[in-house]
């Protein structure tokens, strides 16, 4: 069974920080893109960071310079750094894990609110 469990949000006021955890199982994790989406409600989820098997990243504009993602492959867990918070990073972000060159694959976490505000 293939679970993808995030932890670490929570509340926190702009410019301040929180770190993301995902914690993979059932996948041959090292196979996996990871990646961290985000979703206000009423909104689609949308890309925030993904970093492939071989540690390739990509991030959205709104968070370049200020998120950072990273995986630990010996682990199995991928993390997401946010610094410099903003009050519109408020989301539910969700663990993703796609197979690379499988896309059919292709897992979710429950996901973690993040809320910061004034």
């Amino acid at each position: 069974q293939v679970k993808l469990v995030e932890s670490g949000g929570g509340l926190v006021q702009p410019g301040g920080s929180l770190r993301l955890s995902c914690a993979a199982s059932g996948i041959t994790f090292s196979f996996y893109t990871m990646g961290w989406y985000r979703q206000d409600p009423g909104t689609k989820r949308k890309l925030v960071a993904s970093i492939t098997s071989r540690g390739s990243t990509n991030y959205a504009d709104s968070v370049k310079g200020r998120f950072t993602i990273s995986r630990d492959n010996a682990k199995n867990t991928v993390d997401l750094q946010m610094n410099s918070l903003k009050p519109e990073d408020t989301a539910v972000y969700y663990c993703n894990g796609i197979r690379e060159g499988l896309s059919t694959l292709n897992y979710w976490g429950q996901g973690t609110q993040v809320t910061v505000f004034l």
